[in-house]
């Protein structure tokens, strides 16, 4: 199956972000479910109704970010509060892909040309111009990916209030706590364990020593509901770990915009991965028809 030559690959990661950080076992914290109102204003912070939050823009002020000190600023703009549950996903899209089953657990087994037919369709549900225009006909010429048999042409509506993926740059912002930072390793604090499902705490027990995909996968090592570890300063939940999130952009070593290439970028880190890749600033990527059961994303908008 496709998801498992992606474990595969990602495994090779994993190993060699754990050697390269021989971190000590944290002390696992049991999962808190943080009740939130469906609007609330704190501190720069507003949560729509559709659970929705904006994001002020300016400068980034987390020190460990990709983007800090190169003269980089976001504009205002709305990123969900949570990931896409499968709930969410089958009410648009009519089915649910994910291995692990539940209404209230992130959509995974999603490649990033689905995300991408989602934001489009919810948006049109819900009456707003569609971000994105999908050429399925068409190959195309920037994606330089050899397994991609896909390769749909797909270009952006800039001024539409639709729904969209993240940027890179909007996604490392809004999960660095933006304007409101504290410049924590992982989003939401300096304990893994309290803000994040990665492989050590995501399954029936806490782990030990080094990363082993056998050991993981008898663990019963999972997604988990959303919203149940600790949020980061602007109220978001799980942007370190859970699921690995698409983000719009396309990979590059150097980190800097590009207009084409093999891959798009995931953040976030996922249920299966090392702690390194929870942590803010780390780049994963994948060819956009790639999919996995770690592999899921969280929907924005323009302010």
């Amino acid at each position: 199956m496709r998801w498992r030559i992606m474990l595969l690959l990602t495994a090779t990661t994993i190993v060699a972000s754990a050697c390269a950080s021989s971190k000590a076992a944290q002390t696992p914290v049991a999962p808190t479910q943080t009740e939130q109102t469906h609007t609330e204003q704190t501190s720069r912070t507003l949560v729509k109704a559709d659970n929705m939050v904006l994001v002020e823009g300016g400068a980034f002020q987390h020190a460990k970010s990709s983007f800090y000190g190169n003269g980089a600023a976001i504009e205002s703009f709305y990123i969900g509060q949570y990931e896409v549950t499968q709930q969410e996903w089958a009410d648009i899209m009519g089915g649910n892909p994910s291995t692990f089953k539940g209404v209230d657990l992130p959509v995974e087994m999603v490649s990033w040309y689905d995300v991408v037919e989602y934001c489009n369709k919810r948006s049109l549900q819900e009456g707003l111009a569609p971000y994105y225009q999908i050429d399925k006909t068409k190959a195309d010429p920037n994606n330089k990916s050899e397994y991609d048999p896909l390769k749909w042409t797909v270009t952006i509506n800039a001024d539409a209030n639709g729904y969209r993926l993240p940027t890179e740059a909007e996604w490392e912002y809004a999960a660095g706590g933006g304007q409101l930072s504290k410049s924590y390793t992982y989003s939401g604090g300096n304990n893994a364990d309290e803000v994040a499902w990665y492989w050590r705490n995501a399954g029936d027990q806490y782990l030990s020593g080094d990363w082993n995909w056998p050991i993981i996968e008898s663990n019963h090592s999972r997604t988990h509901a959303i919203g149940g570890k600790k949020p980061n300063e602007l109220g978001l939940y799980d942007m370190s770990g859970n699921v690995r999130e698409w983000c719009w952009n396309w990979y590059a070593e150097s980190g800097a915009p590009t207009n084409g290439g093999s891959w798009r970028v995931l953040k976030g880190g996922g249920w299966m991965g090392d702690v390194k890749s929870s942590e803010l600033a780390y780049r994963g990527k994948f060819e956009a028809s790639g999919y996995g059961p770690d592999q899921g994303f969280r929907v924005s908008r323009n302010a």
